[in-house]
This record gives structure tokens, C-alpha cells and sequence, in this order.
């Protein structure tokens, strides 16, 4: 047991106010979406990266915000039911509404917002390729504070190792284990959001409506699939890791990786 760290056990609840629970789990998701529709705001308002005035305005985000909260949770929530635990929630339908065990799927928030994000530029007439990309160039933030979450409510642990930084989770079993939300909060939040933004303010590439779209779609299919091949543990039940050497989330980020670079490519010479 030398070198293992402690894992901190923060508790799952931040703060109570009479009989309302405040979760971390909830509160990641708050401030993820607050600091996202900050973010954007001031891309939109940046002539500079534009070369001009953005195709979309702050009134646009503003209106936007709510679309989105609900294709986050509404996505998110029905993603984990039936990409991850289909037969657990077909059997106990009524634990579908019960968000205070968790239970969200960034494949499937993904999915539901641009969805709603291609109904909200058609009824505005704005530049669908401008939204997304705006709105991906924010997410690694709701991505990094997603991830805190996992790893305070001590879920989606790693696999064994003997690192000198591996925990054990109370959760999981008395195996030293990776801390993979760690991992993933530093790839899929800091590192992404950071060459995301090279891209919208040094690289210019929000005057290729998009080439940002498909560059996140690239960096975080790249990010997931390297934590989940090596040092997340795996979904041993799922009929994915059953009946292929894959990982669910490594399958589902499979073709995020493809499109991106579709994206990428047909968007990289093409001028707003």
C-alpha cells in the first residue's frame, strides 16, 4: 500500500439549503454551461477573430442557452440509458428520471445539441457551421468541470496499476487504480480547450465555419479514445466490450474521429 494516494472523499452533496441537496455532479453541470455561455459571448463579440462581424450575435447566444441545457440533459441522460445501460433502464423504467445517481452521456449530449442547434439556426437563419462552432470551442470547459464531478463521486475509476498516484476506490474494490477522470478532465477540458482556442485566436479558423467543429470532434474523440484504450476500466458487460476489442465510449468516438476529419478537410479552404 506504499505510495498509493488517498482518495478524498469530498462526499457527493457540496452543500445543502433545508431540504435541497446541492450535488457536485449538478453543480459541474451549472457551471459548465454558465462559463460556457460567457465564453462564447466574447468570441461572437471579437470582430478580430471573425475578420468582421460574427455571423451570429450575443442576442443569438443568449436565446441559445436554454436549447442547449436542454439538449445537454435531455441528450446526455437518454444517451447513458440506451448506449450504455439499456437493460437496466428497460427493466426499471422509472429509474430513467432519477438524475440524483448520475447517469449522463457525453455521445448523446453531443448528439442532442446539435440537433437543437440546427432547428435554433434554421428558425434564426444564422450560420449552423458558426454556432456549432462557437459552442464546441466552449465545451472542454463543461468537459474539464464533468469530469471533477466523476472523480468526487468517485465513479468511471481507472484500471489496476501500481503508478505512485493511484488510488483506491471506495466504489470499485481495494485495487490501486488509475484516477482516469483525472486523465480525462486534463485531456478532454485543459488540453482540448487550449488548442481550440490557438485555433479560433491565433489560427483564425472561426472565419471557416466549421473547421473548429471538426477539429473538436477530432481532439476529443482522440483524448477519450487514448484514456479509455489504456488507463480507464472498461465496461466488461456491455455488448460492445463483449462482442468486439473495443470500449463503448472508444466505439462511439470512433466516428467523432472520422467526421472531424471530413470537417476538417472540407472546411479548411472554404471562407465565411
Amino acid at each position: 500500500m506504499n505510495g498509493i494516494l488517498p482518495f478524498p472523499d469530498i462526499g457527493e452533496i457540496a452543500f445543502s439549503l433545508g431540504p435541497l441537496d446541492f450535488r457536485w455532479y449538478g453543480l459541474s453541470y451549472a457551471a459548465g454551461l454558465l462559463l460556457g455561455w460567457l465564453y462564447v459571448r466574447r468570441l461572437v463579440a471579437n470582430e478580430r477573430l471573425w475578420g468582421g462581424p460574427a455571423p451570429i450575435t450575443r442576442d443569438d447566444v443568449d436565446d441559445f442557452l436554454l436549447w442547449a441545457t436542454l439538449g445537454v440533459v435531455l441528450g446526455g441522460r437518454l444517451g447513458y440509458v440506451l448506449f450504455y445501460q439499456p437493460g437496466f433502464y428497460f427493466q426499471n423504467p422509472l429509474e430513467i428520471f432519477n438524475l440524483q445517481k448520475g447517469g449522463m452521456a457525453f455521445h448523446g449530449a453531443a448528439v442532442a445539441v446539435t440537433l437543437v442547434a440546427l432547428i435554433f439556426a434554421k428558425r434564426r437563419g444564422i450560420s449552423f457551421p458558426a454556432l456549432t462552432d462557437v459552442v464546441t470551442a466552449a465545451v472542454p470547459i463543461g468537459l474539464f468541470f464533468g469530469r471533477l464531478a466523476n472523480f468526487v463521486n468517485g465513479e468511471l475509476w481507472g484500471r489496476v496499476t501500481d503508478v505512485p498516484w493511484a488510488m483506491i476506490f471506495p466504489k470499485a474494490d481495494d485495487s490501486p487504480r488509475h484516477p482516469s477522470q483525472l486523465y480525462e478532465a486534463a485531456l478532454e477540458g485543459l488540453v482540448l480547450f487550449v488548442v481550440l482556442r490557438i485555433a479560433t485566436h491565433y489560427g483564425r479558423k472561426l472565419q471557416r465555419p466549421g473547421f473548429v467543429s471538426g477539429l473538436f470532434l477530432l481532439g476529443y474523440g482522440l483524448a477519450r479514445g487514448f484514456v479509455e484504450h489504456f488507463y480507464r476500466q472498461p465496461d466488461l458487460t456491455h455488448p460492445i466490450s463483449i462482442h468486439t476489442p473495443l470500449t463503448p465510449g472508444l466505439a462511439y468516438s470512433i466516428p467523432m474521429v472520422l467526421f472531424g476529419i471530413y470537417l476538417i478537410y472540407s472546411f479548411s479552404r472554404r471562407k465565411s
